[in-house]
């Protein structure tokens, strides 16, 4: 069998969770900080068309920062607010539709992983919760019902604009200890109030974003909801311990308007659970029948031809593992990391089964991106 009859499942066209796309391939959102002062420039909108040209399904982009004063852990971060960063962005979503692409922004709100030492210039604080940072350090005071109420709103309106300016949908950013996850996790959530307590209290600022973002939309624009079960500081932590312990957790932000959920994890072939091989994404379909994007360490440039990144011989491919998965709908699409930062070609070359022109991923290249 060929190598692209044998990838032929993720080049499916897919249609669901109000998103009808070419193939399965995802670009998953990577943080790159080059904006400068918050504007995505020319250099950024050739970055994804190059993408869209070469056969990305989706693009997700980079975390985009919401209008909120302590939003950003770095100035160079683009931000989702302001004419000219949404000139920018409408510029970018111009040059991926030309391309023939799709492209949603993710909606970001950094929490209390902003530093106030990084911004001498602000005396913007940073916020959470209760105000503590994901080691349990005091950072600030808790924030109050008010503040909440016009954090829901900054994340609305931002949605409202990804909408304005031709954006195919949008995703807000749940996972890996930022803002929203903050109020998940009951190390930085220790509030009394209706916003902490169980696992369904600290999900309301979640609930509460998301019925916000679709009332901005209306009733036919994707949300795409991105969680985790770790942290960064914690890759071991886990939100819920069970499957039904995770049905709790997920059932109220599907019924609050989640039309796909992307389920972040490490790797994508870890079980999620003890008796189960299903992973989070796939967890997270048969609990909520929704659309799910797996995500995890998907290398399959090196998968593919079989070596590390190092290019000296890997481990075990697991290519036929994910295409197993996917062919039996244990999850819809795949979101590709680090393969696609390095060879904006990627998602064309395991197409067209062009295995040997793929470029490894080498953390040199992340300096010079394109």
């Amino acid at each position: 069998m060929s190598t692209a009859t044998h990838a032929a499942p993720l080049f499916r066209p897919f249609e669901g969770g109000k998103l009808k796309l070419d193939n399965r391939v995802v670009m998953a959102p990577m943080t790159r900080s080059f904006s400068p002062g918050g504007v995505p420039g020319a250099d950024v909108a050739a970055y994804y068309r190059r993408r869209a040209e070469h056969g990305v399904g989706l693009i997700i982009t980079e975390g985009t920062i919401i209008d909120h004063p302590a939003a950003a852990s770095d100035r160079d971060v683009p931000h989702f607010y302001g004419a000219d960063a949404l000139e920018g962005w409408a510029n970018v979503v111009r040059e991926v539709h030309e391309a023939g692409g799709k492209i949603i922004p993710q909606i970001w709100h950094v929490g209390t992983v902003r530093e106030a030492s990084a911004f001498p210039e602000s005396d913007a604080l940073p916020i959470g919760p209760s105000g503590l940072s994901l080691t349990g350090e005091k950072v600030s005071e808790p924030l109050t019902v008010e503040e909440i109420r016009g954090l829901v709103k900054a994340y609305a309106d931002a949605a409202a604009e990804a909408k304005r300016i031709g954006f195919d949908g949008v995703e807000i950013h749940g996972a890996h200890g930022y803002l929203i996850d903050q109020f998940f996790w009951e190390r930085t959530n220790q509030r009394d109030d209706e916003y902490g307590g169980d696992l369904a209290g600290r999900a309301r600022f979640a609930v509460e974003v998301i019925e916000a973002v679709r009332e901005a939309v209306g009733p036919d624009f994707p949300i795409v909801f991105r969680f985790s079960q770790f942290k960064y500081v914690d890759y071991g932590n886990k939100l819920a311990s069970t499957p039904e312990e995770l049905e709790r957790f997920l059932a109220p932000l599907s019924a609050a308007g989640v039309d796909v959920f992307h389920a972040s994890t490490r790797r994508f072939w870890e079980p999620e659970f003890e008796g189960s091989a299903l992973n989070l994404a796939g967890w997270t379909r048969r609990i909520t029948g929704k659309p799910v994007i797996t995500v995890g360490s998907v290398g399959l440039d090196a998968a593919f031809a079989s070596v590390s990144p190092d290019g000296k011989g890997g481990e075990e491919p697991r290519i036929e593992e994910l295409i197993k998965r996917l062919d039996n709908e244990e999850f819809d699409l795949v979101g590709v990391g680090r393969a696609l930062l390095t060879d904006p070609a990627w998602a064309e070359k395991i197409r067209d089964g062009r295995v040997s022109e793929l470029q490894p991923f080498s953390r040199e290249a992340l300096g010079s991106l394109s």
